[in-house]
Formats: structure tokens, C-alpha cells, sequence
């Protein structure tokens, strides 16, 4: 293991099997020095953790641990492209997506739980660019959506 998966043993986490797309789309792919990952929703052990509408059938605090799975499989995504995740140079731009019931609206706090995730896990690396953004509904009725974009070097 390298130091980012080291940092995320830590934290009691282990990166998990990449989890199969759910229609078609690849979930990874990489252009020169940056890794696109495809939307990641929270799959734990190949089901959906959790349905419903933050603000409604999920609150904020669950929502928030969610989004920190969502990163766990975006860095799961990534681990399958480049081997090892010390090769991440800079986790670059994060798009979470929060499937809200009409009067939510934490979405950033909700999304903080991948963004702390990544710095948690790449240091100062993990640093990045962000979006929240609430939405109507999403794949499965997940709560929360993650996908991420990262440099890395060979």
C-alpha cells in the first residue's frame, strides 16, 4: 500500500472493488495527465446505502457520509486507471450532485463529505475546485451523486 491508502487505513477505510456501471458508461477514463471518473453513487458491497430525498427521507448528516462513499468509489474509479494512488498529483474539480427535496438547501455541506475525504486522503493534493449542486432525483433514487476529476504523473 502506498501513503494515500495508508491515510485512508487510518481513517478505517479500505478503496473497495470499482462498482460496475448501471448503464453505458465506463466508469473511468483517463486523457493524458488527467482521470475523469464517471458519476459515483453510494454503493456499499454492490447495493445503494441509502434512497430518498436529502431534506425529506435523508437528512443532511446521512447525506454527508454517503457523499464520503460516493468518493471512496470515485477513488476506488481511479485506483482501476492508474495503479496507485500515489501517483495522483492533484485531485483537480468535484461535481456532487444532491437529490433534494424542494426546500433543501445544504447541498455544499452535504458534498463536504467527499471534499474532506479527498484532502483526508491526498493532503494538501486533495485540495480542489467544486460544485453542488441540487437536483430533482438521481440514478436508483440515490441520494447523492460524486464525480471527480484528477492530474497524475507516470
Amino acid at each position: 500500500m502506498g501513503a494515500v491508502e495508508d491515510r485512508l487505513s487510518e481513517l478505517g477505510l479500505t478503496v473497495p472493488e470499482v462498482v460496475p456501471p448501471v448503464a453505458a458508461y465506463v466508469p473511468v477514463m483517463r486523457d493524458g495527465d488527467l482521470v475523469f471518473t464517471s458519476g459515483q453513487l453510494p454503493m456499499v458491497a454492490g447495493a445503494l446505502a441509502a434512497t430518498g430525498k436529502v431534506g425529506a427521507e435523508v437528512d443532511a448528516d446521512a447525506a454527508k457520509a454517503l457523499a464520503e462513499t460516493c468518493a471512496l468509489n470515485a477513488i476506488a474509479a481511479i485506483k482501476s486507471e492508474i495503479g496507485d494512488l500515489d501517483k495522483v498529483s492533484r485531485v483537480v474539480k468535484v461535481v456532487g450532485f444532491v437529490a433534494s427535496d424542494p426546500g433543501f438547501t445544504g447541498q455544499p455541506g452535504v458534498i463536504n463529505g467527499a471534499s474532506e475525504l479527498f484532502v483526508k486522503a491526498f493532503g494538501d493534493k486533495g485540495i480542489h475546485a467544486r460544485s453542488a449542486v441540487g437536483v430533482a432525483a438521481l440514478p436508483l433514487d440515490a441520494p447523492v451523486e460524486v464525480e471527480v476529476i484528477v492530474s497524475v504523473r507516470d
